[in-house]
């Protein structure tokens, strides 16, 4: 299959990225910049050669999104999975009153408004394979049950996230699309940490078999975890 993976460049993408490498698939790693280093995607396009593209693809730069698909349509003609995995956490252990504006405004055009843009430019690629799927990285922390009145910036763009995904699964899946909204857990990223429990070795795993379809979730499962368990939202 052909796996378009978003934030590929470091944590869970960069992961997700060699799961699918050693899975045998083809990868097209989008990173913020090719300016970086981006040594270990490197790396692991000598270990499997002719696998692994790496593109530029910053989700808040719609000009990114749309030059990134032409290259992609010009090169392979098709997308089977788009993982939006990019994401940002800003603003964090901020009281509502010292919240700044911006970092919402950041957070939804990368969290939200980055996911949307890739659906809506590569949706036309999606369509041309037998088993498309789309896999929205969430995260419990946009839950009802979850709420815990921090993150502001964050929990409400995954949140919103979530409802987009839903409307994605209302929409795609009598087309033949599978769609998830997946919580990847707490794992030990740049993001998460090094505290955190998780390895994200396995979350990627688990991406994977979503993708393959080796796992096939409850369809009216608002949000899932990495293995395909639904979560009360």
């Amino acid at each position: 299959m052909n796996i378009l993976i978003t934030g590929a460049g470091k944590g869970l993408g960069l992961s997700t990225v060699s799961e699918a490498l050693k899975g045998g698939h083809h990868v097209i790693a989008g990173v913020r910049s090719l300016k970086q280093e981006n040594e270990q995607l490197q790396a692991m396009r000598q270990e499997y050669p002719g696998q692994l593209e790496i593109i530029q693809l910053d989700v808040a730069e719609e000009s990114d999104i749309i030059q990134g698909r032409d290259a992609i349509e010009q090169q392979f003609g098709t997308v089977d999975v788009l993982i939006n995995n990019a994401g940002i956490l800003v603003g964090r252990d901020k009281k509502l009153e010292e919240l700044d504006m911006a970092e919402v405004e950041q957070s939804m055009m990368t969290n939200l408004y980055g996911p949307m843009k890739m659906v809506k430019h590569f949706l036309p690629l999606l369509r041309r394979s037998a088993k498309p799927c789309i896999i929205n990285i969430s995260s419990e922390a946009g839950c009802f049950t979850g709420a815990y009145g921090g993150d502001y910036p964050y929990a409400l763009s995954k949140s919103a996230l979530t409802f987009f995904s839903a409307q994605l699964r209302k929409e795609l899946t009598p087309q033949g699309f599978a769609v998830y909204n997946v919580h990847p857990g707490w794992i030990r990223t740049p993001m998460g940490g090094e505290q955190a429990p998780g390895d994200p070795k396995n979350t990627a795993l688990g991406l994977i078999n979503l993708a393959e379809r080796r796992v096939v979730p409850e369809q009216e499962s608002w949000m899932i975890t990495y293995k395909g368990e639904p979560m009360p939202y």
